[in-house]
């Protein structure tokens, strides 16, 4: 068993050290002449491609901007109470609006509980919680 294994992995090494080239090339383009015809597809996708992403690359962000109001900013503004305003929908002919704030933003879910349970189980606001 060792010698078959001896065997084959010399021949491989063998046949992977021998001198390949320009015969080699020549060779299997007249075995494969698809290979050719391959190559070339794949050169114009490849430069398709790099044509068309450094014409118009992608971003990273497909985000649109939308109109901030005027003195909207909290530090622009002597309100002092710290909401940024946005015009709806984008269009800055309506009235600007208040932005919902992101740190004071209560989520009460739909839950029809006893009072009992809603008192026991309940921990917003509560000490320790």
């Amino acid at each position: 068993m060792a010698s078959i294994i001896a065997r084959r992995a010399f021949t491989t090494t063998a046949r992977r050290l021998a001198p390949t080239g320009e015969q080699a090339l020549s060779s299997e383009s007249k075995k494969n002449p698809e290979i050719m015809i391959l190559g070339g597809v794949m050169v114009v996708a490849l430069a398709g491609a790099g044509f068309y992403f450094g014409r118009s690359p992608t971003s990273s962000s497909s985000e649109s901007s939308v109109p901030v109001a005027k003195n909207s900013m909290p530090w622009e503004s002597a309100s002092g109470d710290g909401k940024y305003q946005y015009h709806p929908g984008g269009d800055p002919k309506s009235a600007p609006k208040d932005a919902p704030s992101a740190v004071n933003v209560v989520i009460v879910p739909d839950v029809n509980l006893p009072k009992s349970l809603h008192d026991k189980f309940n921990k917003w606001g509560k000490d320790g919680y």
